[in-house]
């Protein structure tokens, strides 16, 4: 009886990177994408199960299935139209988010194997695809709906919550107005995440194709200040979407927290990134010159300061985290990354105190050294401090990254606001409707600091809700 030969499983194609040697130099962008050959043999590791389960894993539920059968035909423009279904963002979800927990994470190749590289791939899609039009880009069609201006909308915020909300409406005809408190548009899109992770032309191309569909985006326009709620409902708008985010900075309370050289995340990253500073003398916004930088937090955040800190000339970064390595909750390729390019890792420590000199700027930082006790609520273990085990290190820059909070301006403003204890949003979790009636809201200023593809799901619930609401359809 002839023996049956064993189905080989072709390897997961690497995705090409800028060498790290290169890469600390420049804030281009280091993951450089498919080629087609390359797209086209990944595609065909998939399945096609009848059962995808990776679609449960996508908080917008693309048909990650049907997309990658298009690419198996190498038929790109049919694979952009199924992703526009559902994702208004696949060029920014491609290459931000947290695949390997989320599509990836539940991909049935997964199991035995590598699974298939659905975030490379939609990615890859994304940027070869090149739009028709500006409604092409929005909705995959080259049919742009008359828009009705006397159904209009409201956005206050234009992350990605915002956006995908404003995507959703204008590609159904209705009149979408967003609202933007700094000077350019795209929320922690623009501002939190460096040029070399997100380029900021991809999320411009984005934009432009809002503006083309007749979205009106006005930027300056500070949420509970300059624009109230009421004021929108005045002049004639149907429905509010709150997408301002979560951008409150944290700090831990340490002695010397306001010396000289001591950012919080958001500041140091807000300047580099929408304030140019990478290209300072070009762009008038210097950054601070940080020669021994020491990052507080490890996740995304920190990474992203880390590795934007050594791209700006700093001889040492290291990053200081109170539990080990294998508990961060940084993406695993962002960790990679961010240790192929030279940071170091200074793990099961704290910050006891910031040093500084008789001018007031920072000099050092008190450690208190950890160990790993009992697992918490979320499941890793507590770091619990060593009695009397501490230790200096010398640092002129320290940036904490340490989570954020809700910006308390919009909330101030709307009072009739139903707040969880934790003073986030409350919203119905199906239609992303707050306590006021026809208020919705998404995105961190929900949640707290979530995904990127997260928020984006939010944006598209109360978009649909919206919807239904104005035409009698969320199709």
């Amino acid at each position: 009886m002839a023996e049956k030969k064993k189905k080989i499983i072709p390897k997961r194609i690497p995705m090409p990177n800028q060498s790290p040697g290169d890469r600390i130099r420049n804030f281009g962008e280091v993951a450089l994408g498919y080629g087609r050959e390359q797209a086209f043999a990944e595609a065909e590791r998939c399945l096609q199960c009848k059962d995808p389960k990776c679609v449960a894993g996508c908080p917008v539920e693309v048909p990650i299935k049907d997309f990658i059968a298009k690419l198996q035909d190498q038929d790109i423009e049919g694979a952009y139209e199924v992703i526009k279904t559902t994702n208004s963002l696949p060029a920014v979800c491609g290459r931000v988010c947290p695949q390997e927990v989320q599509c990836e994470g539940q991909c049935i190749m997964g199991k035995k194997h590598q699974p298939v590289a659905i975030g490379r791939l939609e990615r890859f899609v994304a940027d070869e695809y090149m739009a028709l039009s500006a409604c092409d880009q929005i909705t995959g069609k080259p049919e742009c709906p008359l828009i009705d201006p006397d159904n209009k909308v409201a956005c206050i915020g234009s992350g990605p919550s915002s956006l995908t909300c404003a995507g959703y409406l204008s590609s159904r005809g209705i009149k979408v107005s967003v609202f933007e408190a700094l000077h350019e548009p795209g929320g922690v899109l623009v501002y939190g995440i460096p040029e070399f992770r997100l380029p900021k032309a991809i999320v411009r191309a984005e934009v432009e194709a809002l503006k083309e569909q007749e979205v009106d985006i006005e930027v300056n326009m500070v949420g509970g200040k300059t624009i109230e709620v009421q004021d929108l409902f005045d002049q004639g708008y149907k429905a509010v979407f709150i997408g301002v985010g979560a951008g409150l900075p944290r700090f831990l309370g340490n002695e010397g927290e306001n010396l000289i050289g001591v950012f919080s995340a958001n500041e140091y990253l807000t300047r580099i990134n929408l304030g140019r500073g990478y290209a300072f003398p070009e762009y008038d916004t210097p950054p601070f010159p940080g020669r021994n930088v020491a990052v507080i937090g490890g996740g995304n955040v920190a990474m992203d300061a880390a590795r934007t800190a050594l791209r700006l000339g700093a001889d040492t970064v290291s990053i200081v985290y109170r539990r080990s390595q294998d508990e961060m909750p940084a993406r695993k390729e962002e960790l990679e990354h961010a240790i192929e390019e030279g940071v170091r890792l200074r793990c099961l420590c704290g910050p006891l105190a910031f040093i500084g000199d008789e001018n007031g700027k920072l000099t050092g930082m008190r450690l208190q050294k950890m160990e790993l006790g009992d697992p918490d609520d979320s499941g890793r273990c507590s770091p619990v401090c060593i009695e009397g085990a501490e230790e200096e290190i010398a640092c002129d820059l320290a940036i904490m990254a340490v989570g954020t909070g809700p910006n308390r301006v919009m909330l101030e403003a709307t009072p009739e606001l139903g707040l969880n204890k934790w003073g986030y949003i409350v919203v119905n979790e199906e239609t992303g409707e707050t306590s006021i009636p026809n208020v919705f809201a998404g995105g961190d200023i929900v949640t707290g600091s979530a995904t990127v593809i997260s928020a984006m799901g939010a944006g598209r619930r109360a978009a649909k809700e919206i919807a239904n609401r104005l035409l009698g359809t969320s199709d």
